[in-house]
């Protein structure tokens, strides 16, 4: 049997020639207590980074590396002064020519606490993706997502964000000024939505059952449901 975090993943594996007699994709699993919403944390760690109370502020994690496209993000920040941006990842603290909206925090290990921080998760991958866990753990913290069309994006954002191509910095702006733009109300069910969606499609405890599963097919044992429960 091969498995796959995502769908790009198995497709990748699949053109590399690999032909197994049964293939699954079960998606990596987020910690849904570990990523979530902490009005006290935000106003701590905004206190910490000199952050106003109601400045909007967008999250992007990623190492610094091609396939990451920082530079298009820099662009579409450029774009979208209404707005703050702090980039969570190594080598992010080296770069250069950050707009001045923009923050460089560099390798953290508080992501939790800086996604519980931001408003939306922003991811600006050029290509390269799979399952993207950044996407994920910030959805889980209650952010709507704006990412480019890479690996498995549109799987994980569902309705609940949106998606441009990547190496458009222009329709990446266009997408977060769109959720700027929303009503309060509005945004506030889009990140409510945005975290449901992890908690019924991605969470830890479903991709135990998806493996546990896994394993009894190839022990010709009945499958569990969704609960972990055995028939």
């Amino acid at each position: 049997m091969l498995t796959a975090n995502s769908e790009a993943g198995l497709k990748a594996h699949i053109d590399l020639g690999a032909r197994p007699k049964s293939q699954r994709v079960i998606a990596n699993g987020i910690d849904t207590q570990r990523f979530r919403p902490d009005p006290v944390t935000r106003e701590k760690i905004r206190r910490d980074l000199g952050i106003a109370s109601d400045a909007v502020l967008i999250a992007h994690v990623a190492r610094v590396d091609p396939m990451k496209d920082h530079s298009m993000f820099l662009a579409a920040m450029r774009l979208v002064p209404g707005a703050r941006a702090i980039l969570i990842g190594r080598g992010t603290e080296a770069l250069l020519d950050l707009p001045p909206n923009v923050l460089a925090l560099g390798q953290r290990d508080d992501v939790p606490a800086l996604l519980a921080a931001a408003d939306i998760i922003a991811s600006s991958s050029a290509y390269g993706e799979g399952f993207s866990n950044a996407l994920a753990e910030g959805m889980a913290a209650g952010l709507p997502a704006v990412a480019t069309d890479a690996g498995d994006a549109g799987l994980i954002l569902g309705d609940t964000g949106a998606l441009c191509p990547p190496g458009d910095p222009q329709a990446l702006a266009a997408q977060l000024k769109t959720l700027l733009d929303e009503p309060d109300a509005r945004f506030r069910a889009r990140a409510a939505a945005a975290r449901k969606r992890i908690e019924e499609n991605f969470s830890l405890a479903r991709a135990v059952v998806e493996f546990t599963c896994a394993y009894r097919a190839l022990l010709g044992l009945a499958r569990l449901d969704h609960t972990g429960t055995a028939p």
